[in-house]
């Protein structure tokens, strides 16, 4: 499989994670910071939360691990947590911002 169709994948993957509080998904809030696929097809998946107290701090980057880690042309994957930046409600997508009403 060619490394952007997966990276395509685990995008779509991810896109269908909610943050429990905000009706929209992580990816389209901008917590996916980045996505990196190596050659053998181990995806790293750095990403934030809204706060570092945000409820799911703990069981959000293991869902996302698990997700991602479950389409089948990935062999390993690893979530690595950041708060640099901040994330900030500038990072979310256009689409995210008109859900909640931002624009």
């Amino acid at each position: 499989m060619d490394k952007r169709v997966l990276e395509n994948t685990i995008i779509e993957v991810i896109k269908t994670i909610y943050d429990p509080e905000i009706p929209v998904d992580i990816y389209e809030l901008g917590l996916i910071y980045d996505i990196k696929i190596d050659d053998d097809f181990n995806a790293e998946i750095l990403m934030t939360l809204t706060s570092p107290s945000c409820p799911v701090a703990e069981s959000l980057p293991v869902e996302v691990e698990e997700k991602v880690g479950g389409i089948e042309a990935v062999q390993k994957a690893k979530v690595t947590m950041t708060f640099e930046p901040a994330w900030e409600k500038d990072m979310m997508s256009e689409e995210a911002q008109l859900e909640l009403g931002f624009m």
